[in-house]
């Protein structure tokens, strides 16, 4: 059963589309097609769309304070000005390796994860980058890492690597790190594997599940109390967008699906009304 009230806000074939965000200052929704190596830009206003190349696989795109996008790149994290010009704030190529789902914390730092292209066990990290390019190693030997959102105070970070099958929280510490990983949900018990995740003005976490067919929304003490089923198998990321952050923009992957059994894999999809999310900082480099 497919949520009622799901659109389709737009009708593609991304092979990994990841990381909706919405970019409050272009009232714009900015997403990546991780293996295409797109940065995907789309008002729900007009109806307008925009692709903006990269040079490597990405596995995300943030808006950044003084205009273009934070991006978390194969061989590390660059800078896209506005007029589209690139330079590396860390670049750290490792081979066999790329990065993956990224998100803003409060403090304007970009928690960047990463992960091996054959997903071997323990292969990538997750890296807190400062404007200023400086990195700090969060987690090290993490398989898959994907979702990370803050609470709306800011006191906590919620965290998947998928094949733990786990949804984490850590407290964020003085420095703007975090500490003290513990479970916040198994997820096991549901079907799929936890991928990309919002948290809304509620302090509910919001889980993409891959292969999952759903997303499914947790309360702050790690309760299910709402699934949001989508009629493909693979959604990726959500998050809220909108004028009002009322919007829960949901993307989705067509890879290893048969487009004839599944043919809005690879599509964004919305679902209006769905809450009430958090405004999302930019990048401060």
């Amino acid at each position: 059963m497919v949520a009622d009230g799901l659109e389709i806000a737009i009708r593609a074939r991304a092979d990994l589309g990841e990381g909706p965000t919405w970019d409050p200052a272009a009232e714009r929704l900015v997403w990546v097609d991780i293996l295409a190596s797109r940065i995907n830009l789309f008002d729900p206003a007009t109806g307008r769309r925009t692709v903006l190349p990269t040079e490597q696989h990405v596995g995300a795109a943030k808006p950044r304070a003084g205009g273009g996008f934070v991006v978390n790149l194969r061989d590390g994290v660059g800078l896209y000005d506005e007029a589209g010009g690139f330079s590396w704030l860390r670049h750290e190529a490792v081979k066999g390796r790329r990065g993956n789902d990224a998100a803003v914390a409060p403090d304007g730092a970009l928690w960047a994860g990463s992960m091996r292209y054959d997903e071997r066990p323990g292969g990538g990290s997750l890296v807190r980058v400062a404007p200023d390019g400086a990195a700090t190693v969060l987690l090290p030997e993490v398989t898959v890492s994907n979702g990370t959102g803050w609470s709306p105070d800011g006191s906590l970070v919620y965290y998947v690597d998928t094949p733990t099958r786990r949804v984490d929280v850590l407290t964020v510490t003085e420095d703007g790190g975090g500490r003290d990983r513990r479970p916040l949900v198994d997820t096991s018990e549901f079907a799929g594997y936890p991928d990309g995740l919002t948290v809304d003005a509620e302090g509910c976490v919001w889980v993409a599940f891959w292969d999952g067919r759903a997303v499914r929304r947790f309360t702050p003490e790690g309760k299910l109390d709402r699934v949001v089923e989508v009629p493909v198998s693979r959604p990726t990321a959500c998050a809220f967008g909108g004028r009002d952050l009322t919007d829960l923009y949901i993307t989705t992957a067509s890879v290893g699906t048969d487009p004839g059994a599944e043919p809005l894999a690879g599509s964004v999809l919305v679902l209006p009304g769905a809450g009430r999310g958090l405004p999302q900082p930019a990048f401060a480099g």
